[in-house]
């Protein structure tokens, strides 16, 4: 009988939702000395210092406030960073740098794991729990969701305001973010207040949006899907309509716990996602296991077939083909038996 996901109901206590938003296992040696910047690119090298003068700051913060009337120390306000860049000019690993290079605690997530977190606590219990950070960065910044967008409005300016200093990568200028998707006022305004919070720094480099992703894997058939999980002692192998169906009962904060300790994941019967809401939830799974570099391996359709084209020009269009690139590099990755 083989391991399933499905059968896999993971608890996340409160506590550990917070503790969880680290680097993803990747990042976990990087630093701004091992950043190599491109001699063509005089961007990357300037970026590498400010992010490191960025961390200094953030130490300085947290060391005590300002001096206030009649000597007593007032609260200083935390400092922000934005990493403005194409995919590929290494953003995630500055951003992971200042990680490491600052006092804890300290939380590390996509703007999309951000948000379930704060899903879960509920809003004053998320700003109580991150008001003592150092520091929260906050990777693959977009907004794709008016909701989402006050949300994390009202968490930052919260945060900054009792200290905590807020750094971000994205693909997008901070004034541009959304633009074009939502034409509701109260969404711009927001945008404008999010992109005054930062610091903006330019990363140039080669832009991998441009380029082609490699072609997707054929499908393996069931009987050779099923031998290859045989084969490799904690593998997980079920039927994707119902992983599907298993995502929709638990909250995406938990989808890291799901996928713990897994070696590697066989779905059989891939195809298109019926609709949007299937499609958000297997772009979090995504996630998660690109953070863990769990080999995928399936049959049925091509992993680049799970997003519809509908899908793909629609809104969502860059978490799609976020996802469907890491599905294709995790189809690639080396099954150790």
């Amino acid at each position: 009988m083989h391991e399933r996901l499905v059968d896999r109901s993971p608890v996340v206590q409160a506590d550990q939702l917070i503790a969880q938003m680290v680097p993803p296992a990747m990042f976990d040696e990087v630093s701004f000395a091992s950043y190599i910047p491109d001699p063509n690119e005089p961007s990357q090298a300037a970026a590498v210092r400010t992010a490191e003068e960025f961390a200094g700051k953030v130490t300085k913060i947290r060391s005590g406030g300002r001096r206030g009337l009649f000597g007593k120390k007032a609260q200083a306000s935390g400092a922000g960073l934005y990493l403005d860049g194409g995919f590929g000019v290494g953003k995630t690993h500055l951003l992971a740098s200042i990680f490491h290079s600052v006092p804890s605690p300290k939380a590390f997530g996509t703007f999309v794991e951000l948000t379930h977190v704060v899903g879960a606590l509920g809003f004053n219990n998320a700003v109580e729990q991150l008001s003592g950070h150092s520091v929260l960065c906050i990777d693959e910044f977009e907004l794709d969701d008016p909701g989402d967008t006050m949300l994390v409005s009202r968490l930052l300016t919260e945060l900054s305001a009792r200290g905590v200093s807020i750094v971000a990568t994205s693909n997008t200028l901070p004034g541009q973010l959304g633009e074009g998707r939502f034409a509701a006022q109260d969404f711009l305004r927001e945008i404008k207040k999010l992109g005054s919070i930062f610091e903006t720094i330019r990363v140039d480099g080669p832009d991998y949006r441009h380029r082609d992703l490699p072609p997707a894997p054929e499908p393996i058939s069931d009987a050779e899907l099923a031998d290859r999980a045989d084969g490799i002692p904690g593998a997980t192998l079920d039927d994707f309509d119902a992983l599907c169906a298993h995502l929709s009962t638990l909250h995406p904060s938990r989808y890291n716990k799901l996928i713990a300790d897994v070696p590697a994941v066989f779905l059989r019967g891939v195809h298109p996602a019926q609709d949007q809401s299937v499609a958000l939830r297997l772009v979090v799974l995504a996630d998660r296991l690109y953070d863990a570099s769990i080999p995928v391996t399936v049959s049925g359709a091509k992993l680049d077939e799970i997003f519809t084209p509908e899908m793909l020009a629609g809104g969502y269009r860059k978490k799609y083909l976020r996802a469907t690139s890491r599905l294709l590099a995790l189809s690639r990755f080396e099954v150790a038996a």
